[in-house]
């Protein structure tokens, strides 16, 4: 199998491929109409990219069946293309969520105690003990947590060992309002800082705003989050709140963002921006980063040793098991429900052609296989067909299936 990595990515990873068996080529400065040709000259099975675009000509140019984002986020590959072509997209969730989760409260606690403003002074050579002291403190506050991800539970662990109080809003949770209960709490994996904080679930994302001392963003770009903080959201915060978001820059109205930074005197810290540079360095300005209160970083929130090696052993877990057994973790791509109406149960014996017989009959009767599992017995003298089908089989076509072959022990339709 042959791996084309065209960006950045760990040794430990590209080792891990070759241990693999895979054919590796690291080309990480690919991009573009580069890109659209190396997928095409290296004949490359499976993709693996961080930041770059994937688009329609890449997906055609050559016979990738795979490709990997190293990490979570996959709004740069055009994965409704993928999937018209029959390609696998898969991810790797939750691998930079530690990462992402130190960097919020790093944010945090830099706009509490107004760290870079005390930097910048001393740099200045400029002692201010009289104006930097003052400063609210975390613990007791409320942490308000907008998405219920592992970034988001990560939030919550961290939390806790401030003493913040946590209201939380996810779509999982279908907008009650009500403490977290100790189900919900083990759903999350966070059952263990359940009793030690107060956490309640919030209706809204614009009460969990009204809500909270701090708003923290920890969901992923989709056509129905873009935008989501928007001024109505952003007009519930509380005078002098903080607001974080480390997650995409597209989830909030900026605009509107930097207008109650000047009337309500809300403080931002911001990892993401609507108009970052592609490249890694270049010139940028936004003029919301220059008002007072609000920091920035340079989209680095996944950008630790630790977060790139976990991300890196995922990458190399999922082509891995994509080689040795034709299955992906972590597709992102797949239908949730295919329009299968009926499943066709065949039990038969283990022999050559007897698939291909059922296949061929239910071609004839225009019924579209949706899924098919084939499950071999102990000594691979017997097996069983699972069949989705996108229609119900008639009573006659079942008949003749079972009664032109013998090597078929027996057959059941099943309603779905």
């Amino acid at each position: 199998m042959k791996v084309l990595i065209a960006d950045k990515f760990e040794r430990s990873g590209v080792e891990g491929l070759r241990g693999a068996g895979c054919e590796v080529v690291y080309e990480p400065e690919l991009k573009d109409d580069a890109l659209v040709n190396a997928v095409k000259s290296t004949g490359a099975d499976v993709l693996v990219v961080r930041g770059t675009k994937v688009t329609a000509p890449m997906l055609d140019s050559g016979r990738l069946s795979l490709i990997v984002r190293a990490g979570a986020g996959y709004n740069t590959i055009d994965v409704a293309g993928a999937s018209r072509r029959g390609i696998y997209v898969s991810n790797c969730p939750g691998k930079n969520a530690i990462a992402v989760a130190e960097l919020a409260f790093a944010l945090i606690l830099a706009l509490d105690r107004r760290v870079p403003d005390n930097v910048a002074e001393l740099r200045a050579g400029k002692w201010n003990k009289k104006e930097y002291s003052k400063a609210q403190g975390l613990f007791g506050r409320t942490l308000g947590l907008i998405g219920a991800g592992s970034i988001a539970q990560e939030m919550i662990r961290r939390a806790a060992g401030f003493g913040m109080d946590v209201v939380l809003w996810s779509r999982r949770f279908g907008g009650q309002d009500r403490p977290l209960s100790d189900q919900d709490a083990r759903d999350l994996g966070v059952e263990s800082v359940l009793h030690t904080i107060r956490i309640d679930l919030a209706p809204s994302p614009a009460e969990v705003a009204a809500r909270a001392d701090v708003v923290s963003v920890h969901l992923a770009l989709a056509p129905d989050t873009k935008g989501l903080v928007n001024a109505a959201l952003l007009e519930r915060m509380k005078p002098g709140a903080i607001f974080i978001n480390t997650a995409r820059g597209e989830l909030v109205d900026y605009a509107a963002l930097a207008d109650v930074v000047r009337r309500n005197a809300i403080r931002v810290g911001l990892d993401v921006f609507a108009n970052e540079p592609a490249a890694a360095t270049a010139d940028f300005h936004d003029d919301l980063v220059t008002l007072p209160g609000v920091y920035g970083t340079h989209h680095i929130g996944a950008s630790t040793d630790q977060a790139q090696e976990a991300i890196a052993a995922e990458t190399v877990r999922i082509i891995r098991s994509y080689k040795e057994t034709g299955r992906v973790p972590n597709v992102v791509n797949l239908a949730k429900r295919t329009p299968a109406t009926h499943m066709l149960v065949v039990r038969h014996r283990d022999r050559p052609g007897v698939l291909a017989h059922v296949f061929n009959h239910l071609r004839r009767d225009n019924l579209n296989v949706q899924e098919t599992e084939n499950i071999v017995f102990d000594g691979a003298e017997a097996a069983v067909a699972r069949i989705n089908l996108d229609g119900a089989p008639s009573s006659p076509l079942c008949d003749r299936i079972k009664g032109e072959n013998a090597d078929i022990l027996d057959l059941q339709v099943v309603q779905l």
